[in-house]
C-alpha cells in the first residue's frame, strides 16, 4: 500500500513513521509537514536515522490524493475534516487520529472542543478506531476515527464490566495520569522543563473533552446512557499513561465473575494483556512496562468494604493510545495479522 502521513513531524507522526518504515506491506509515498518541509525526517525524529532517505513535504491534498491509497492524519485537531472529504472522494482511505470524526452526534463538538463541526455528513460513516471493539467495521470502513490515548485507555478497562452488567454505570469515576508527549510536541509553558518536573498536574478537573468518547463508546456497549466522571493528572513522565477507575457493583460478584467478564471479551486480543499477580515488583498494570509497544495492560482489585471494583489500565500514550492503534487498523483494514509491524517487545 502507498501510504501517505500528514502531520508528520509531531510525536504521533514520528511514532507513525517508526512503526511504518519496517513494515512489509507498506510503501511510505509522501510525509508531509508545514514547519519541516524539505528536511529531512531524521532532523526532527533522530531515531529514524539510517533507516529513510525520506524529506517532509509541504501539504497538497492533490498530491496526497494522487500518490496515495491511504492516508493517516495526525494534523492538529480540526484540520482533518477539512482535508479527509477531498481524499475520499478520490478513493483514498484515511485513517484520522485526531478528534474530528471521533463523535457521532455533531452538537457535541460545540459542547466538548468549542467549534462547529464542517462536515457532519462524515460523522455516521466513520469508524471507531478500536478493533478490540469493532474489528468487523473497521474491515469494511474507508474512514476511521481513533480515539484519544486517556479515552482508549480507560474504554478498554472499563467495557468488559460494562458488558458484564454489574456496575453501576451512573456512577464511573476514572482518574488518569498521563506523560508530557500527551501535550503534542509544540511548547507550552506547562509542558516547560522546570514547571513539569517533580510534579503531579492536575488539569481540566471537569468538563475534559475525552468523557465524551468515553460516555459515547461504553453507552454503546450497554445500550444506554452511561455517566462518566474524568480527571487527568501530568505526571513526570514523557510517555505512558495509567487509567485507575472507580465502579461500583449493583450485585453480588466474586472475583472469578470479574476474571469470566475480562477474559470472555479479550480472549484472543494480540494486544491486550490481564495483569494480576501476587508475586513481584509489578503485580498490577504500570505504562513503564508497555512503553514502546502497542500493548494495553488491564488489571483490577475488589474492595467489598464499599463494594468497589477497581480496574486499571496502563497504554503507551503515542502508540496503543496514538500510531500503534492506527497501525492495528491499517492492518484490520487490509486483512493482514494485526500484529504484523506491532510485535514489539517493551524495555525495562
Amino acid at each position: 500500500m502507498r501510504i501517505g502521513i500528514i502531520g508528520g513531524s509531531g510525536y504521533a507522526g514520528g511514532e507513525l513513521l517508526r512503526l511504518l518504515i519496517p513494515h512489509p506491506e507498506v510503501e511510505i509515498a509522501l510525509v508531509t509537514s508545514r514547519r519541516f518541509a524539505g528536511e529531512h525526517v531524521y532532523m526532527i525524529h533522530p531515531n529514524l536515522r539510517g533507516r529513510t532517505a525520506l524529506r517532509f513535504a509541504p501539504l497538497n491534498p492533490s498530491e496526497l490524493a494522487e500518490g496515495c491509497d491511504l492516508v493517516f492524519s495526525a494534523a492538529p485537531h480540526g484540520s482533518s475534516m477539512g482535508l479527509a472529504p477531498a481524499l475520499l472522494e478520490q478513493g483514498v482511505k484515511v485513517i484520522d487520529v485526531s478528534a474530528d470524526f471521533r463523535l457521532r452526534d455533531p452538537d457535541d463538538y460545540p459542547r466538548w472542543y468549542g467549534w462547529k463541526h464542517s462536515r457532519p455528513e462524515l460523522l455516521g460513516r466513520a469508524v471507531p478506531g478500536i478493533p478490540e471493539l469493532h474489528r468487523d467495521e473497521i474491515g469494511k470502513a474507508d474512514l476511521v476515527a481513533c480515539p484519544g490515548c486517556m479515552a482508549v485507555s480507560s474504554i478498554l478497562a472499563l467495557a468488559p464490566a460494562v458488558k458484564a452488567g454489574f456496575i453501576d454505570t451512573e456512577r464511573i469515576v476514572i482518574d488518569v495520569k498521563i506523560g508530557s508527549s500527551g501535550g503534542g510536541s509544540e511548547p507550552t509553558l506547562a509542558s516547560h522543563h522546570p514547571e513539569r518536573f517533580g510534579g503531579v498536574r492536575p488539569y481540566q478537573v471537569v468538563g475534559h473533552r475525552h468523557t465524551a468518547e468515553i460516555e459515547q463508546e461504553l453507552g454503546s456497549i450497554r445500550g444506554g446512557e452511561v455517566k462518566v466522571a474524568f480527571t487527568p493528572h501530568a505526571v513526570n513522565a514523557a510517555r505512558g499513561i495509567l487509567a485507575t477507575c472507580h465502579v461500583w457493583l449493583t450485585r453480588q460478584v466474586e472475583e472469578r465473575d470479574v476474571w469470566k467478564a475480562y477474559r470472555g471479551m479479550y480472549d484472543g486480543e494480540p494486544f491486550i494483556r490481564i495483569v494480576k499477580y501476587r508475586k513481584g515488583l509489578y503485580q498490577l498494570p504500570d505504562p513503564k512496562v508497555v512503553l514502546g509497544t502497542n500493548f494495553c495492560d488491564i488489571g483490577f482489585e475488589m474492595d467489598g468494604h464499599v463494594e468497589r471494583l477497581v480496574v486499571l489500565s496502563a497504554i503507551d500514550n503515542i502508540v496503543k493510545g496514538a500510531a500503534g492503534q492506527a497501525v492495528q487498523c491499517f492492518n484490520v483494514m487490509l486483512g493482514l495479522d494485526e500484529r504484523t509491524g506491532l510485535d514489539l517487545i517493551g524495555i525495562h
